[in-house]
């Protein structure tokens, strides 16, 4: 009878036990897992996450500004597992801040935003400049944003031909694949397949004079992003002179937001919005 009774005890400790490990340990997403940067916070699973390809996510700097930072993108819903001491939002972002200052990285801007604390990382890791942004409201969860910044793998490119096409049909063509850092005009290097397209377009047809047209989206003031359009215009046609074409035959023109192909209300309509026109003369 004792014996008896020590086994039924000891198999209800075990079921006990058994309870406690699988209401206690969550089990991370299907497929998820941690970031090659970061580990997480003890005693923390992983409820979400996104990995997309590439993204265009706006951190912020300072107080009242942003900077767009473009490249793949990676997010994460961290959540408490049962049981656990949780951790204040303090305690969270200090410990991302510091793992990112171990390895040589930098802290851009730390704040609060409603009770929850926030922290915005860069850190150049394999030659990729990585930005980071931990959110922690002390509350059993928390989030974290992860960049790697890099230029899209151009998938559309727009050739000499259907530029001229375009032109021929309606007047004009946009072209996507010319790229600026934010706020700046200095076109990027990987836009020289872009410019050599229109290069060669012009060269086959010596008649042909156009406007070169930058376009914006509505983030920011009026007058800069006219100014902005304007200047990159003139970033265009100085490359395109590089090349043998004449100047006399571009005229650079800033529309700035003003003609807009999609809404700006989401980053999809917005990138849209942000491009180069080329339009006869």
């Amino acid at each position: 009878m004792k014996k008896s009774f020590w086994n039924l005890l000891a198999l209800l400790c075990a079921f006990g036990c058994i309870f406690i490990a699988t209401s206690t340990f969550a089990q991370d997403c299907e497929g998820c897992k941690d970031p090659a940067l970061f580990s997480r916070m003890p005693g923390f699973h992983i409820y979400n996450s996104t990995n997309l390809e590439f993204d265009r996510i706006e951190f912020w700097v300072s107080a009242g500004k942003k900077q767009a930072v473009e490249g793949r993108y990676f997010y994460y819903d961290y959540y408490a597992n049962e049981g656990i001491k949780q951790p204040s939002g303090l305690q969270v972002a200090r410990n991302y801040t510091n793992a990112v200052k171990a390895i040589g990285g930098t802290v851009v801007y730390e704040y609060e935003d409603g009770g929850t604390q926030c922290a915005v990382m860069k850190v150049v890791k394999d030659g990729k400049e990585v930005w980071s942004n931990v959110e922690a409201a002390g509350n059993g969860m928390y989030k974290l944003y992860i960049v790697e910044k890099q230029a899209m793998d151009q998938a559309v490119v727009a050739d000499a031909k259907s530029l001229a096409g375009s032109i021929n049909t309606t007047g004009k063509a946009a072209v996507y694949g010319i790229y600026f850092d934010t706020n700046k005009a200095l076109i990027k290097p990987e836009s020289e397949p872009a410019i050599a397209q229109i290069a060669k377009m012009l060269q086959a047809d010596s008649a042909l004079k156009i406007f070169v047209v930058g376009h914006t989206d509505n983030v920011g003031a009026f007058d800069y992003n006219v100014k902005l359009a304007q200047d990159r215009a003139a970033s265009v046609i100085a490359a395109l002179t590089k090349m043998g074409i004449a100047a006399a035959r571009m005229t650079p023109f800033g529309a700035g937001p003003t003609s807009p192909v999609a809404s700006n209300k989401a980053e999809e309509g917005r990138a849209k919005n942000r491009r180069v026109e080329l339009v006869a003369q």
